[in-house]
């Protein structure tokens, strides 16, 4: 339950940080020179190059935050699975494998 919400939120932070990375304004103007005039009215005159800056650190830290969450969860398991095994001490061989009739 918990990995999937963490899934959930951590797909969501990739693609907003993928949407606000491409709009923030590059040597060449980037996506961000599509909005023109109305992105000056929206966030005024410097006021996008601050907010895209911040809101690039949020997401990427929540991205930071999400890939090392999913990381634990996934080795937690598989600690607890070597733990299990390791407690009965005995190796159960495994089958031979089938004849072949060639």
């Amino acid at each position: 339950m918990l990995s999937t919400i963490l899934s959930v939120v951590h797909i969501i932070a990739c693609l907003f940080l993928v949407l606000v990375v491409l709009l923030q304004q590059g040597k060449m103007g980037g996506l961000g020179a599509m909005g023109g005039a109305a992105t000056q009215q929206v966030f005024g005159g410097r006021g996008a190059g601050n907010l895209l800056t911040r809101l690039t650190a949020v997401f990427a830290t929540m991205f930071m935050l999400t890939s090392i969450s999913l990381a634990y969860l996934a080795s937690a398991g598989d600690i607890k699975l070597r733990k299990s095994s390791d407690t009965t001490g005995k190796v159960t061989p495994l089958p031979p494998p089938p004849a072949s009739s060639n």
